[in-house]
């Protein structure tokens, strides 16, 4: 019997013998989120407005829930077109509330379209979401040589997270505690934790290091 291939902690091997992070794990849907997403640079405004939304939606739940009503989430908010949304009404919302596709959470709901607004504001402020948001990527100094399950967990709090956070609510946006926004900056590729061994975590450094960050 061949013997099974030492995994270390924080990942996982699936029947292929494909090394993930663990946090994935047999979930189809979590997993191609994983291979495909979770880490990889994003510079298109819509996207990164959709996704500092749903992770606001996903606080209290798992990011799982989430990304089974994404579908969901995109008809009930016009495929997150800052634009539309940011001229939802009274009847937008109450459609909203009895969607039950979606996490039917009003006050969400109303930052979701408030936050439009304030990211058409930022938007003719910086010329684009993504000016504004990679503003804000960590040095690589501040992160772990080996991003190891133990490097990770040892990580002090984030501060570009933090600093992300109180200036996007200074300038009015709504869900986005450093929590929220530190799990944004992960799936957006501002920070790649990936673990070390991790199957994506490669293809995640090379787009990072193809990427061209706006306004460079």
């Amino acid at each position: 019997m061949t013997a099974t291939p030492s995994i270390a902690h924080g990942l996982h091997a699936d029947a292929n013998s494909v090394v993930r992070c663990q946090w994935c794990g047999i979930t189809s849907v979590y997993q191609r989120y994983h291979d495909t997403e979770w880490g990889f640079p994003v510079d298109d405004d819509r996207q990164l407005y959709e996704n500092v939304c749903l992770e606001g939606f996903q606080a209290g739940l798992s990011w799982l829930t989430i990304l089974n009503k994404r579908d969901a989430f995109r008809r009930g908010f016009a495929q997150f077109d800052m634009d539309k949304v940011a001229k939802f009404g009274e009847k937008d919302i109450e459609r909203l509330v009895a969607d039950a596709g979606i996490v039917r959470h009003r006050g969400k709901i109303e930052a979701t379209i408030n936050n439009a607004q304030r990211a058409i504001e930022m938007r003719t402020e910086f010329g684009s979401l993504a000016a504004y948001f990679w503003r804000f990527e960590p040095h690589a100094a501040s992160r772990p040589k080996v991003m190891t399950h133990d490097a990770f967990r040892a990580m002090p709090p984030s501060e570009p997270a933090v600093a992300l956070s109180k200036d996007l609510k200074k300038r009015g946006w709504k869900f986005v505690a450093p929590t929220t926004i530190y799990a944004f900056m992960q799936a957006v590729g501002l920070v790649n934790d990936h673990l070390e061994g991790c199957s994506a975590r490669k293809h995640a450094l090379a787009a990072r290091r193809k990427f061209k960050v706006a306004g460079d």
